[in-house]
């Protein structure tokens, strides 16, 4: 169980950082455990993922594309909802430069040297391969700092510090307390109703992105102990994978799942209509059409030898947006979790309000529902 002083303390001590070298200057240690000096202000950044801009947006709400110069292409191509609805508002977010996956060799050094951004965010999961790849020793060389953030690898210990390292890079120290205060008390919220549940678990099965054809099988990618597969065991499940799987992810046969008879199954999807024409996975996430939704999990539940699934029967078959797993909105999906997972227990706890008072709060763009379905089966 996760205690939120605990985590509060863990952010406390990344962002104990060394004395100040200069005025502007400051040195910090990011998620990866290395020491970063950066000049202030931060006047030019690039993201090293996309998605990190769910952060810096909320960070610099007033003017979300002030400062980012480049990104990774992730977010219009996995989140078309979530960039359309920025679109909307600031159509300055075609105009910022894009760049390939550091972790795949697409990250073009030059490219970034060229813009002399003042700073780059990277995502921890691509630490190792940007060392091997040289671009680390490359950006270095043109004394651009590069600050190893996670939300992916381990979201549980690493959202708060990431966020709070953000904050204080980006001098929006005050905001970065802010959103983690807002993400504490509502996880705390869901962990100590758990805490006083008494008997069985109900047991989960997560599919990972199922029907988004990114797999060589049809079925069933998901996550071991950790990420969503974590945030199932921390809401109240026994995920089925969680003693099965040795690493983060994998797949498990389907005929082994079936043997598991979750109680609640739960697929993971977005809209991947452009990225991956012909996939069928539930295209959930900011402003998703509900018939559209309904469609595609039907198709999803019609898979052979799903009719057969105790959670199928029982009404337990649901959607929510794969991006919950590398964001800072994962305490989102957990209220999910446990609501789907003990409804009784959760039954004045609406994840949907949850995350749009998380909008109302600290996000320059209005909130667009859509991020969660249940198979209706009379749709």
């Amino acid at each position: 169980m996760i205690n939120p002083l605990r985590a509060g303390l863990t952010a406390a001590l990344i962002l104990s950082s060394t004395p100040a070298l200069a005025a502007q200057t400051i040195s910090v240690t990011d998620i990866a455990g290395r020491t970063v000096t950066v000049n202030q202000p931060v006047q030019s950044m690039i993201l090293g993922e996309g998605r990190q801009f769910y952060v810096t947006a909320a960070l610099d709400a007033d003017k979300p594309f002030g400062r980012i110069v480049g990104w990774q292409t992730d977010l219009k191509n996995v989140d078309p909802g979530g960039y359309a609805a920025y679109r909307d508002r600031f159509p300055e977010i075609d105009q910022v430069a894009e760049f390939g996956n550091p972790g795949r060799g697409a990250f073009s050094a030059e490219k970034a040297i060229a813009m002399k951004p003042d700073l780059v965010f990277m995502h921890l999961q691509v630490h190792e391969a940007t060392k091997a790849s040289g671009l680390l020793d490359q950006l270095a060389a043109a004394d651009i700092p590069v600050v190893f953030v996670d939300f992916r690898e381990r979201p549980l210990d690493n959202t708060i510090p990431s966020m709070l390292l953000m904050g204080r890079l980006l001098e929006r120290q005050e905001r970065a307390q802010a959103m983690a205060d807002f993400l504490l008390r509502e996880q705390a919220t869901v962990y100590q109703r758990i805490a006083a549940l008494k008997g069985p678990r109900p047991k989960v099965f997560i599919e990972r992105a199922a029907g988004g054809g990114f797999f060589k099988n049809d079925c069933c990618e998901t996550w071991g102990a950790e990420s969503l597969g974590l945030l199932i065991e921390r809401a109240g499940g026994e995920n089925i994978a969680a003693t099965l799987l040795p690493g983060p992810t994998g797949s498990l046969n389907p005929e082994q799942v079936m043997t598991s008879s979750p109680d609640i199954f739960i697929v993971t999807g977005s809209d991947w209509d452009s990225l991956a024409p012909g996939n069928t996975a539930a295209p959930v996430g900011a402003g998703a059409d509900p018939r559209r939704v309904q469609e595609r999990l039907h198709s999803l539940a019609s898979r052979y030898g799903f009719e057969e699934l105790s959670a199928l029967k029982g009404g337990h078959f649901h959607a929510i947006w794969h991006q919950f797993y590398n964001s800072p909105y994962n305490f989102v999906a957990l209220q999910a979790f446990a609501k789907w997972i003990n409804p009784q227990a959760f039954a004045d706890i609406d994840p949907d309000e949850t995350f749009k008072r998380f909008h109302d709060a600290f996000l320059p763009v209005a909130y667009r529902g859509g991020y969660f379905a249940t198979l209706d089966p009379a749709s």
